[in-house]
């Protein structure tokens, strides 16, 4: 029969773009993103291969599930067409920058989760690209009453167990849990593979399920529970000094001893 498989995928502005396309809205606690396009966040896409893999060795069926205000069709029909078989997407007003906490976004993720007429596995990234909180897929776990294991680098199923290879600072970790699970992945999965030309044709086919808040029945603005109060970019100081000297030999040493000053050394 295989697992029915939960795959959730965040829409962010691609972390590529150049940093100047970046600006920070101090006044509006924001950032503001121009000419970036929208992307699924990496370690989505690695939590998206993960299942592909899954789902390669004991079958199965993948559902995607995106929440937000504006999701781009070709950002989520590209990763449909890398072999997924059903998408929904959860879009609300509500889910705008500021309107929504990592707490009511894991909320709102589990309802929707919970109204599927099934889940085995649900595989979340890390943690976002544009927040990098890593607090959402735990927290669907909360609210689903299931347990969870973070950092995955490697996902077997052995059986009715799910076996984890956790990725640690200094080396791995192989942990078993049961089904229903959540899992987080990281990078050492792998990187999402290409859709195929027959996949995206496969994908423009399949029908897309539109859900809103008020109809699995939950408050996002009552579910949140932080306040994001400020915002700021980076100050960069530049100073130049100039390191002279009568000889070579004497430069070079004036300059070993100003980056030990520094503590560049």
């Amino acid at each position: 029969m295989g697992l029915d498989i939960v795959v959730c995928v965040k829409q962010v502005p691609d972390p590529e773009g150049p940093s100047s396309s970046f600006t920070v809205d101090e006044e509006n606690v924001r950032v503001v993103t121009s000419g970036i396009p929208p992307v699924v966040s990496p370690f989505d896409e690695n939590a998206l291969e993960a299942a592909l893999r899954l789902k390669k060795a004991g079958g199965g069926r993948i559902t995607l599930l995106s929440a937000g205000t504006k999701i781009s069709n070709p950002v989520m029909l590209k990763a449909l067409a890398t072999g997924a078989d059903n998408l929904v997407l959860v879009q609300d007003g509500s889910l705008d920058y500021s309107g929504t906490d990592s707490r009511s976004t894991a909320a709102l993720l589990a309802a929707a989760i919970g109204r599927m007429d099934a889940y085995d596995l649900v595989l979340t990234g890390r943690q976002a690209a544009d927040t990098n909180a890593g607090q959402v897929g735990v927290g669907i776990a909360g609210f689903l009453g299931i347990p969870a294991i973070t950092f995955a680098g490697k996902i077997d199923i052995a059986g009715d167990k799910v076996v984890v290879e956790r990725v640690l600072p200094d080396g791995y970790e192989v942990v078993e849990g049961p089904l229903p699970l959540l899992v987080t992945v990281s990078h050492e999965v792998g990187d999402l593979r290409y859709p195929h030309i027959a996949e995206i044709k496969r994908a423009k086919e399949i029908p897309v399920a539109r859900w809103t808040a008020e109809e699995l029945g939950v408050d996002v603005k009552g579910e949140k529970v932080t306040e994001l109060v400020g915002i700021s970019a980076p100050r960069i100081s530049r100073r130049c000094e100039l390191v002279e000297g009568d000889t070579q030999r004497e430069a070079g040493e004036n300059l070993a001893r100003a980056l030990r000053r520094d503590g560049v050394l």
